[in-house]
């Protein structure tokens, strides 16, 4: 069932309405508008004091509502149901063609249908071809993983694996589905890691609906987590910050692995990606000890090495300096 309009929408609606059914008796007019005769009085009390700007006499919608007939004497240019302009239009357009190449977050037929819609409504000079099928660009496991989500029930995964090129078999308990750069990701609580993972659906081999509820800890599914957007095959570092640090894995869109009110005044784990290891020792040097490197999961010397070698020579210069 569509939402009943606002009283705003309803009255940008009413003046071509009016204007197309002159001398229409306001008890008919009331209920096919869906109002009580009562509301349609008020609305139309309300018009006669619309218009341009002037607001004079000339200036204010005319409507003449007495001995329950209602006709239309000037509209004030609102004489025909208000449309997209080709630039409202086509900014839509472009928003929608994109949830559509994304990789199964949402319904590609419903989006599809408001496409049409939308093109047709703009007078789009091609329409969109519906099919009630399934998208090619759908995966599979799309649909399983949306059943899951909105029911709140556990799923089963064959899942791969790229850094370690292995498929692995999973349940996990779903928490949402974020859509980053044009990719869909299942943020789940993974039972047998113990812990909150990210699952990207082009990579679901399978995905099946268990007849059990989903039931991630509640301490985890309360907190956001950044979603990656960048690719997820690059190494990640697990950094310790301080408590006026933790902006940190906000900004740097690195995931929390605890939750920062769980000890405030104690040291936040995060998981951040990062391209090299350069970058990586310019950001916990530029951070004067509030963000420290607990551990990385490739070039980890490496990393260490480069703030080693940058805070030495940083004291150097103040050496020089005295």
């Amino acid at each position: 069932m569509s939402p009943a309009p606002t009283r705003f929408s309803r009255l940008l609606a009413m003046v071509p309405y009016f204007l197309a059914r002159q001398g229409i008796e306001m008890s008919v007019a009331a209920a096919e508008l869906g109002v009580t005769q009562a509301q349609l009085k008020k609305d139309l009390e309300q018009l006669y004091v619309c218009g341009l700007p002037g607001h004079a006499g000339g200036d204010l919608i005319d409507i003449q509502f007495w001995d329950g007939y209602v006709n239309v004497l000037f509209t004030a240019g609102i004489d025909r149901p208000l449309r997209l302009t080709g630039a409202e239009a086509s900014i839509l357009l472009v928003a929608l063609r994109m949830l559509l190449d994304a990789q199964g977050a949402l319904a590609g037929d419903a989006i599809r249908r408001a496409i049409a819609k939308v093109e047709e409504a703009a007078g789009a000079s091609r329409a969109v071809v519906i099919d009630d099928g399934v998208d090619p660009a759908d995966h599979p496991a799309s649909s399983a993983i949306r059943e899951a989500v909105a029911a709140k029930r556990a799923l089963a995964l064959r899942y791969y694996t790229p850094g370690r090129d292995a498929v692995s078999d999973r349940v996990v308990d779903p928490i949402r589905v974020q859509v980053v750069d044009g990719q869909s990701y299942l943020d789940a609580w993974c039972r047998e890691s113990q812990g909150r993972r990210i699952f990207r659906f082009d990579r679901v081999r399978e995905a099946t609906v268990l007849d059990e509820p989903s039931n991630p800890p509640a301490e985890v599914a309360a907190v956001p987590i950044a979603m990656p957007t960048h690719d997820a095959t690059l190494p990640v570092a697990r950094l310790a910050l301080d408590p006026d640090a933790v902006w940190v894995a906000e900004y740097y869109q690195a995931r929390l692995v605890e939750d920062p009110a769980a000890d405030p005044s104690g040291p936040v784990l995060a998981e951040l990606s990062y391209a090299s290891p350069e970058w990586l020792a310019r950001l916990v040097q530029s951070m004067g000890g509030r963000v420290r490197v607990v551990s990385t999961d490739a070039r980890s010397d490496e990393v260490r090495a480069l703030i080693a070698e940058a805070a030495t020579a940083a004291r150097g210069r103040y050496g020089d300096t005295a």
